[in-house]
């Protein structure tokens, strides 16, 4: 059930325009014209101290003077006096603020001081607020513009949430002037109160919504975001057009998995989480809301292309193997009747080449023998403009076809201009998308065939393992902070990997070269000794690494070797002395890795491990927590998979172990937020059923 009080944002019975004007250009003014020109039938309240009527409606002082409930007030007043009028509207039992008004967090310190007490006004009155600094709203089913859109779009079922009140304009003109159907536009503004989140779940609950997009700039509640937009993808499409994707060089970290984690990874991962389609251009935006609001979803895979051109058939054939789309093989009996009745030149293959000469009834015959077949799912039709085309008949028969099959999606490409344009006209205002090149049409199918597979998709959960010790993490993490620390060392690193049943190297702390061959002793031969030092991550870089030491005589030796280079070359750092394990056999190398994104949290990485990892980025990244399934295909999306499964007779490697260890490592990152960043590389994997080890751990707190 939609909160009330968004409720009085979408469907006001009451609203009050504060800054309402009589001068014409001025917003107040546009305001009010738009609503009354809208057909709004609630009630309009104009509110000017200096005026007794505004085009035509009696005007008031203030809101306090309305002499009704208004359940939604839209501010376009100066920024100095939005807190006095907001405090009116509390007052006076208003339901929601809309705030035009610019001058707030955008501006700075101040205005965002002054934005802080706006929400605080709001949440004292129980008011919701949209904006401030934006353009207002429209929802074409309660005939409400409270826009600067000069006109309402026609209705329909798309709604549309921006972030930015110029991407927000430009998008209505357009859609107005393609004739595109709307329910309902959010303008967010600075997001001060409502915001996407809250946006996603009204639209969600309402069933005159078939398709909900937004261009987003930035997601500050970004696990609210995960959860609202998955549980919205189970009613119906979520498309993004994501703003700032380009990354100007990843961050500077101290960790390979902080050092590839680039500006548009965790969002992108996010999405994918949520089942949510990004996009790459408003275009594409547009495209994939029609298809969607018009078509039904592909029910299987499977689509057959009929087109009059061989070049074009070809062109969306490698486009559509490109992104995925299969195509199918037509029954032997369906070719055959094909076969029968079309020129002896024409291809009764995939594509199906009905020859330049088609006329509308070859067209039609071709494509309702095609959809007779239950392996077609979808059919994409091509028509370039020859000397025998009919363009407006064949248009006029695919909406027909579509009328009577209508469990099949049907989509058309009318490549040429003029001679096209009224058969591309009646096609789009008869349901079916038509696009003007085959790229642009197979990336929507491309994204239908996504968001159908992803509904087909179990609920899957996220694992959790019951023999992990979450206390010793704890009391391991207070000593580290205790000791005013963010870096563990390599033996309170390896007990937080016991403690979460990963199986680590057993680590040594020695503070003498005596104490460290005691250790290699006890431990048997060879060992590798390591610096402990929470100021340095690469201890090779700076002869901070021994490997492969087999005689008392070489530990005692290395480790006087790594004091003295660590000394010559990071005199400042505090050494805590130097690390005694166990050197392990050979195996694949692999890298299990973390970074804490400010939105999403634990952002967990796999991929092919050791020295070369910041260059090969043989890596995919998933949120915690993860479950079976996510972990299994962040390793199947990695070229590492296949050395993993075996290689020119190598036998495969313990996989399941491995997977495992992701899954630990993703439940360890999720109980403890602390964790901001974590390598274990590389992790060492055996052969099948021999399990794998976590060689070298490095973990880094927050500083908070």
């Amino acid at each position: 059930m939609l909160d009330i009080r968004l409720d009085a944002v979408f469907r006001p019975r009451s609203v009050a325009i504060i800054g309402a004007s009589r001068t014409s250009g001025k917003v107040g003014n546009i305001l009010t014209r738009n609503m009354i020109e809208s057909g709004y039938e609630g009630e309009i309240y104009p509110v000017n101290p200096k005026a007794k009527e505004i085009l035509g409606l009696r005007s008031y002082p203030s809101v306090t003077d309305v002499p009704a409930e208004v359940d939604l007030a839209v501010i376009a007043i100066p920024a100095e006096y939005v807190l006095d009028v907001a405090e009116q509207c509390g007052r006076k039992g208003v339901k929601a603020l809309v705030v035009i008004t610019a001058g707030f967090k955008e501006t700075g310190h101040e205005g965002a001081v002054l934005e802080r007490r706006l929400v605080e006004v709001g949440e004292k009155y129980g008011m919701r607020v949209q904006g401030p600094n934006c353009l207002g709203l429209i929802n074409t089913e309660s005939s409400l513009n409270l826009s600067f859109a000069p006109a309402m779009p026609k209705r329909g079922r798309i709604g549309f949430i921006s972030q930015s009140g110029a991407m927000g304009t430009a998008v209505l003109d357009w859609v107005i002037q393609e004739d595109i159907g709307f329910h309902s536009f959010i303008s967010l503004g600075n997001k001060a109160d409502l915001d996407e989140v809250d946006f996603i779940e009204a639209m969600r609950d309402d069933d005159d919504v078939g398709v909900i997009l937004l261009y987003l700039e930035s997601i500050e509640k970004g696990r609210s975001f995960i959860e609202a937009a998955a549980k919205a993808v189970k009613r119906k499409p979520v498309i993004i057009l994501k703003g700032g994707t380009s990354s100007a060089g990843a961050r500077a970290a101290g960790s390979h998995t902080g050092a590839l984690v680039g500006s548009f990874i965790a969002y992108r991962t996010a999405f994918e989480k949520a089942g949510v389609i990004m996009v790459e251009s408003v275009e594409e935006l547009f495209n994939h809301a029609i298809a969607f609001t018009e078509q039904p979803l592909p029910r299987g895979e499977g689509m057959v292309i009929v087109t009059n051109a061989g070049g074009p058939g070809i062109l969306a054939t490698d486009f559509s193997e490109k992104l995925g789309i299969r195509l199918t093989s037509l029954k032997a009996e369906v070719r055959n009747r094909l076969m029968e009745k079309l020129p002896a030149a024409a291809s009764v293959g995939n594509p199906i080449d009905v020859l330049g000469d088609a006329r509308a009834d070859r067209y039609r015959f071709a494509i309702e023998g095609v959809l007779r077949d239950d392996q077609v799912n979808v059919a994409l039709v091509i028509l370039t403009p020859q000397a025998m085309t009919e363009s407006l008949d064949t248009a006029q028969g695919i909406v027909e076809i579509q009328k009577e099959r209508r469990g099949k999606p049907i989509v058309a490409v009318f490549m040429g201009g003029g001679r096209v344009q009224e058969a591309t006209e009646y096609l789009r205002s008869n349901g079916v998308p038509c696009f003007d090149f085959p790229e642009k049409a197979i990336k929507t199918v491309a994204a239908m065939y996504e968001y159908a597979r992803f509904m087909k998709k179990p609920e899957y959960y996220p694992a959790r393992f019951k023999d992990v010790s979450p206390e010793k993490v704890r009391e391991i993490l207070s000593a580290v902070k205790g000791d005013k620390r963010v870096v563990l060392l390599a033996n309170e690193a390896a007990e937080v990997m016991e403690a979460y049943g990963i199986r680590s190297t057993t680590n040594r702390l020695a503070a003498s070269a005596d104490e460290a061959v005691r250790y290699a002793d006890e431990m048997d031969y060879p060992v590798v000794l390591k610096i402990a030092s929470p100021d340095i991550l690469h201890k090779s870089d700076i002869g901070g690494l021994a490997l492969d030491l087999r005689t008392a005589e070489q530990v005692r030796s290395s480790f006087q070797n790594i004091i003295t280079s660590v000394n010559r070359l990071m005199p400042e750092a505090h050494i805590y002395g130097v690390t005694v394990s166990r050197m392990l056999p050979r195996g694949k190398e692999m890298i299990i890795g973390m970074s804490q994104d400010v939105q999403f949290g634990p952002l967990v990485m796999f991929g092919l491990g050791g020295i070369y990892v910041n260059f090969l980025k043989d890596v995919s990244f998933r949120l915690a927590p993860l479950s079976e399934q996510e972990a299994q295909s962040m390793m199947e999306e990695t070229r590492a998979y296949k050395l993993l499964k075996g290689i020119r007779g190598e036998p495969p490697s313990d996989v399941d172990a491995l997977k495992n260890m992701i899954l630990r490592v993703g439940q360890l990152v999720w109980d403890f937020p602390e964790i901001v960043e974590m390598d274990v590389n590389p992790v060492i994997v055996y052969g099948e059923g021999e399990g794998c080890m976590a060689l070298d751990v490095k973990i880094t707190l927050s500083k908070e």
